[in-house]
């Protein structure tokens, strides 16, 4: 029975022949022969369990577990060749010393900082509409640069936990050792509301929480550009207006006094 651990995994050549290769048949091309090994590993090295399996066709054929020492066959026409291994002892010390090498594997890897290894999230809130006509606002919560990939992100509103309209993508590899994940609130915020995401990491002694709320609905934002709009074109009208005025004043010639004209 399998237990949690760290796998490292290898392919390696096959031991056994491919099922339907005997007397000259060729096997398909689309058919594949794969064997893996793994190490898991419990509490660091204080138990290690090797694991050899051979598929073909997507199928396990045979494997070999170094906590029962011997090869076992999985399908009937693979019995014949785990006999004959298992009479050879030179070949199962040879497969039951890899437990040594999954020891040292593990060594190496927490030499190189490959095991234990954290890098925290970057954390970060972008509001974004699907449709410009629509009321709903979606807003992404992105933590990014993150190992291991466990985490964990919640969407809370005015401090209560959101579940409605709440929709989580998939962890993306950035390349580097570290993760990326999206969590989507879609919403209709309200001035006032306070939207917050919180992350949850190994990396991270307290929690991140980045928190977002709106500058102003959509409908002041609308009034406050009607108005700003009617008191811009009301400013322009009376500029033309007082201009035209001063222009046809100036324009106009003064007119002596009726008695001196007499």
């Amino acid at each position: 029975m399998a237990f949690p651990g760290v796998p490292l995994m290898l392919l390696v050549g096959a031991l056994a022949r491919i099922p339907g290769s005997e007397g000259g048949k060729e096997t398909p091309a689309h058919f594949l022969l794969q064997a893996k090994e793994e190490c898991l590993f419990l509490n660091g090295t204080q138990r290690v369990r090797y694991l050899f399996r051979e598929t073909y066709d997507r199928q396990e054929i045979f494997r070999f577990d170094s906590d029962y020492g011997e090869f076992e066959a999985v399908t009937p026409l693979l019995q014949p060749d785990v006999d004959a291994w298992n009479r050879d002892k030179h070949r199962l010390q040879i497969m039951k010393s890899q437990v040594n090498l999954c020891r040292h594997n593990y060594e190496a890897a927490q030499t190189g900082q490959v095991v234990g290894r954290r890098a925290k999230p970057t954390v970060t809130i972008s509001p974004t509409k699907m449709d410009p006509a629509s009321p709903n606002t979606i807003l992404l919560c992105t933590a990014t640069g993150f190992y291991p990939v466990e985490i964990e992100i919640q969407w809370f509103k005015n401090g209560q936990p959101e579940k409605e309209g709440v929709a989580f993508g998939e962890e993306l590899q950035n390349g580097d050792w570290t993760y990326q994940l999206q969590v989507m609130l879609e919403t209709q915020p309200q001035q006032g509301e306070l939207y917050t995401c919180k992350v949850e990491h190994a990396s991270l002694e307290a929690p991140i929480t980045v928190q977002w709320e709106p500058r102003s609905s959509s409908s002041a934002r609308s009034k406050l550009w009607t108005g700003v709009m009617g008191a811009v074109i009301g400013a322009a009208f009376l500029a033309v207006g007082l201009f035209s005025y001063l222009k046809s004043k100036k324009a106009t010639p003064i007119q002596p006094p009726a008695a001196l004209m007499n």
